[in-house]
């Protein structure tokens, strides 16, 4: 048996007398470790205490509870006037103690020791960049939330309410609910209650439990010919084959929709009506009503993306389609708070409540903790009319920008370029009127410090075009994009 004074402790016992965690819980934790990796296999013999406390020079009662704490977790035994020994289920002696260095403890596994299945459909498509100017797909600018007051009417709530609200809850606050459903039934017209209502952590989330509530293996989706490209993976991911139909300067083609359902049967019809995603173009009141007439007539489910409606600018939006909803053919998705900070954002599932009851089953399922306490501050906002304040002052700013934005544009590159000034939304929809390739205008405009991710490039042999948002940037910022954006774009032509 090896000597317990010929193992190189200190090699491997590394000892941070800084660290908050204690001294013994730091050595017992690397002593168990090495006993895992075989570098102290079963039967080898440990020094005393005495020793132990020398070689690591420690007091000695740290190595006390050294061997406490190992003779807890079941890592040692103790013989009479013999000594203590590594145990586990062959108690024969070692030949010999595996070469200890440090490093060969310090090492993670780089691969898995099994097989799984790996999917091309999830592979994340975003990219990061370190330009300082970035368009993106229409997302808010954040230096314009009141992020102090949000997080005061945050403490105040944790310090007021925690003891009522920390607990798990998958069912959501029931005061947000409340107050989200008279929100929206003022606002967008949705004649609901607190019990048609799903908090989720975002719109993906919401999409992602009702594909798997509500779509099987091998059934049809039809989704727009340009469509949101995260949903269509959810959609993919579940195995569904999805079918695309044309988009004008109406909305979806309802015609063509219709030839499909004369054809086959579909399960569901994925819209972005507000504002459809990429083109925002806002579907036309009377292809709603025909969409609605032909979800009743096939028995089609319409899956409504209503991702940006508090943004409109010139006159009122039109209402959502579940507004008009008499038959339960209508799942209605959203996020509340977009205009928020991050951390202050929800999504939320609006439906008839029998479809409510299962999907709470699933929510628990991979997020029973919720996030109470700030659905609880969200709706504190709401019953004290901060949220509309905030949304009115933000979407005067965001009308200027897009005013500006679409100046510009028109300014350097109105000849290259046939856009119409979106209604709402924090995009604009660009498509070029010359033979351009986009992925190379992107790398142009990157080496000059604004970068253009490739999820807003649309290009095939009919279309030239790219989404570009404008909430992101102020002035100075969107005169500096712009100015490279359309010198980038000179250069190739």
């Amino acid at each position: 048996m090896d000597s317990p004074v010929e193992i190189p402790y200190q090699s491997f016992i590394n000892i941070d007398r800084n660290s908050d965690v204690s001294m013994y819980l730091q050595i017992s934790n690397q002593l168990i470790n090495a006993i895992q990796r075989g570098f102290l296999p079963f039967g080898t013999k440990l020094p005393g205490t005495r020793a132990l406390s020398r070689i690591l020079q420690v007091h000695r009662n740290t190595a006390v509870s050294v061997y406490d704490e190992l003779f807890a977790q079941g890592w040692v035994e103790s013989l009479p006037n013999k000594g203590t020994f590594v145990i586990g289920k062959n108690h024969e002696p070692s030949s010999a103690v595996k070469t200890f260095e440090k490093k060969y403890l310090e090492i993670y596994p780089k691969q898995t020791g099994f097989s799984f299945k790996t999917s091309n459909i999830l592979d994340n498509p975003f990219e990061q960049s370190h330009c300082e100017y970035i368009f993106n797909d229409g997302i808010p600018d954040i230096r314009l939330t009141q992020i102090d007051q949000h997080s005061r009417i945050y403490s105040s709530i944790l310090k007021r309410k925690a003891h009522k609200i920390g607990r798990y809850n998958q069912d959501g606050s029931e005061f947000f609910k409340q107050h989200l459903s008279m929100y929206l039934n003022l606002s967008r017209g949705l004649p609901i209650s607190k019990n048609n209502l799903l908090i989720t952590r975002s719109t993906e989330m919401s999409i992602y439990i009702v594909s798997e509530i509500l779509l099987s293996q091998g059934d049809t989706v039809v989704v727009g010919e340009l469509s949101y490209f995260s949903v269509n993976m959810i959609f993919q991911k579940a195995g569904v084959s999805i079918q695309s139909v044309p988009i004008d300067h109406e909305g979806i083609n309802v015609e063509e929709v219709r030839a499909i359902c004369r054809k086959q049967k579909i399960r569901m019809l994925y819209l972005t009506p507000h504002h459809h995603y990429p083109t925002t173009v806002t579907l036309s009141a009377q292809r709603r009503l025909e969409l609605l007439q032909l979800a009743e007539e096939f028995g089609f489910i319409i899956l409504e993306d209503d991702y940006d409606y508090d943004f409109h600018y010139d006159k009122s939006p039109i209402l959502p389609l579940a507004s008009a909803d008499t038959n339960g053919m209508v799942v209605y998705i959203g996020s509340f708070g977009k205009s928020l900070a991050p951390g202050f954002r929800t999504g939320f599932i609006v439906a008839p409540e029998n479809l409510m009851a299962e999907m709470r089953k699933y929510l628990g399922i991979i997020d029973r903790q919720g996030d109470i306490l700030m659905e609880h501050v969200l709706g504190e906002m709401i019953a004290e009319g901060e949220i509309s304040r905030y949304l009115k002052k933000s979407v005067k700013v965001y009308r200027e920008r897009r005013d500006s934005f679409a100046s510009l544009l028109k300014e350097n590159l109105g000849d290259l370029l046939q856009f119409e000034k979106p209604s709402g939304g924090l995009a604009l929809w660009l498509e070029w009127q010359v033979p351009l390739n986009l992925m190379e205008l992107a790398r142009n405009c990157a080496k000059n410090n604004l970068f253009i991710p490739k999820t807003l490039l649309y290009q095939n042999k009919n279309l030239t075009a790219m989404r570009l948002g404008f909430g992101n940037l102020n002035k100075e910022e969107m005169e500096k994009s712009v100015q490279i954006f359309s010198e980038s774009a000179k250069k190739i032509l």
